[in-house]
């Protein structure tokens, strides 16, 4: 019965055998590698060499089980009257990318047969396979501890609210334990990695479950989020809860990189008083820190939103925090508030992209376009009026003079621009072809054309391709002598108030035949360039919900003598 019990244990074990688990057996004295842990220790984790250590089929104590080839109580002699080996290949976690196997094989040719060992490295070709870990317990059971009456009200302080999380002591912040591979590493931000404070991370409250808020949720880094949630508060406590004073969210420092001891201090940006009727009103003291407070039967400066903006470098460095504040009041009636949370982030010496309406196209303002790499977001010119031109018109009309000369193609504005081009009979094809598409495209023509005029450039769905057409002559020189772009727009939503939506954008080069001319001879060609907005909306109609019908049938002689 024992035996049988032990083996349990080690089919427990053999599941994981990366890890160590804890064992309540016997241990074998003096034996490296097989020495038990006392069941009140700590897990140990297993280095990648000690995979040859690891025995899952050794169950006797101080002696060769049979056709356990990672005994290492058998001797050769042992291994000699082997059949088989009953476990063939030891590994760590199957789920990780790489690890050590230790593989055990039997040469039955040789006399007497011998045991085979090799230690390989094993690559799991899975895609969802685990490349490296920074979670100690996420590989391992760990006893959980049991209430008792000394530490009950510690756990009721930790998981008696509606909603709890991990402490951020679970989180690798030791730095004093970090692998000595790592620590000339230079640390810096990646795309959602949590933004880490002095205390443990920068909190953005949101809905887990349902909607009330929890406070355990991290701001990524690069990742803009808004969420609303709903809070419990009371007049007469509203003073006790932090999570509706000013001081909850500006109290900790940020690191400006993981794992640093530079501190950046968040700023508070401007602060919104609201009314109980709606009414806001912008403080012109900013940095003076109001918490909340009775006053007359009311809770004041009770923090209704949070708007962080976060400033950083291209290496990953955080430099500036500062936070906008909305502070509103309640009465004894309210039970609940709804709060706002935001966050931005924006690179240090650079300008966001100017919009051209919010969200629609506003009649005048530039039309925005941009390029689309391959696996990549929109990127768009900063000048906001070089993104999508045409040949701009100059006072001689030549066209040679006027290349580089470029107009905005304003939404709503049909225009038409064009000069004149003098070809001699030493011009080639090819390179005046070459010349034309440059003066009627510009040097960088863009894909891609933004829906709306507050299109992200994130947002690829958001932005319209556009269309090349050709048309051309059969001949041997075609040259393009026309650029013609048609923007097709749309009204999008509400009736009252319709927001100009583009939906398709096509820009056909129109191209003729150019003949050799004789020695000494000239020619002037026209070479225009236009823009038609044309508007495919629906007629716009309307809807109200259809008047109820009455389907009764009444008897034929209801109405009678009257009918």
């Amino acid at each position: 019965m024992f035996v049988w019990f032990l083996w349990k244990s080690m089919k427990v074990q053999s599941i994981n055998p990366f890890w160590v688990r804890d064992a309540r057996c016997q241990t074998k004295p003096s034996q490296e590698g097989h020495r038990m842990q006392s069941p009140h220790k700590k897990t140990t984790k297993i280095t990648s060499t000690a995979v040859a250590k690891l025995c899952v089929c050794d169950l006797l104590v101080a002696q060769c089980d049979v056709n356990c080839c990672c005994d290492p109580d058998c001797s050769a002699a042992d291994f000699s009257v082997f059949t088989t080996c009953s476990v063939p290949i030891v590994t760590g976690d199957s789920r990780l990318c790489s690890q050590k196997a230790a593989i055990y094989s039997l040469d039955v040719e040789a006399n007497p047969p011998e045991r085979i060992f090799k230690l390989i490295d094993q690559v799991n070709p899975s895609v969802f396979c685990i490349y490296t870990t920074n979670y100690k317990q996420a590989l391992s059971f760990s006893s959980p501890e049991m209430p008792t009456s000394e530490n009950f009200d510690q756990f009721l302080q930790q998981f008696g609210s509606a909603s709890f999380s991990a402490e951020p002591d679970s989180w690798n912040m030791n730095t004093d334990a970090q692998n000595p591979s790592d620590a000339n590493e230079n640390y810096r931000y990646e795309y959602g990695v949590p933004i880490q404070t002095v205390d443990a991370f920068l909190r953005l409250p949101s809905p887990v479950v349902s909607s009330w808020c929890s406070d355990a949720n991290p701001a990524g880094f690069l990742v803009n989020q808004a969420t609303k949630c709903i809070r419990s508060v009371s007049v007469e406590k509203c003073g006790n809860i932090q999570a509706v004073s000013m001081l909850f969210y500006i109290n900790s420092s940020i690191l400006a990189v993981p794992k640093s001891s530079q501190m950046v201090n968040i700023t508070v940006q401007s602060v919104v008083v609201q009314s109980l009727n709606g009414m806001r009103t912008l403080l012109n003291g900013s940095d003076v820190l109001r918490l909340p407070m009775i006053l007359d039967e009311l809770c004041i400066n009770i923090v209704l939103g949070v708007s962080y903006h976060i400033t950083y470098t291209d290496a990953g460095e955080i430099i500036e925090a500062a936070a906008s504040f909305v502070l509103g009041a309640i009465n004894k009636e309210v039970l609940s508030i709804q709060q706002s949370f935001e966050i931005s982030f924006t690179q240090v010496n650079t300008k966001p992209v100017p919009l051209s309406g919010n969200p629609g196209y506003v009649v005048g303002l530039p039309v925005r376009a941009g390029f689309r790499p391959q696996g990549s977001g929109i990127i768009q010119n900063t000048n906001k009026y070089g993104q999508l031109t045409i040949l701009q018109s100059t006072a001689n009309q030549d066209c040679l003079a006027a290349q580089g000369a470029r107009a905005p193609v304003l939404f709503g504005y049909n225009m038409i621009s064009g000069c004149k081009l003098r070809i001699t009979a030493a011009m080639t094809c090819q390179p005046l072809t070459q010349t034309i598409l440059d003066l009627l495209k510009g040097q960088s023509f863009p894909e891609y054309v933004a829906s709306f005029g507050s299109s992200q450039a994130q947002d690829v769905l958001d932005w319209v391709p556009i269309t090349h057409l050709h048309t051309s002559e059969q001949s041997t020189c075609q040259i393009p002598v026309s650029l013609e772009i048609e923007v097709k727009w749309t009204k999008y939503g509400s009736l009252v108030n319709p927001q100009a939506r583009i939906v398709n954008v096509t820009a056909m080069i129109t191209t003729t035949t150019l003949k050799q001319l004789p020695s000494g001879r000239e020619r002037t060609i026209p070479i225009t360039s236009s823009v038609v907005f044309t508007d495919i909306s629906s007629p716009a109609e309307p809807g109200y919900k259809a008047w109820p019908t009455i389907n009764v049938k009444l008897p034929f002689d209801f109405f009678f003598p009257f009918v």
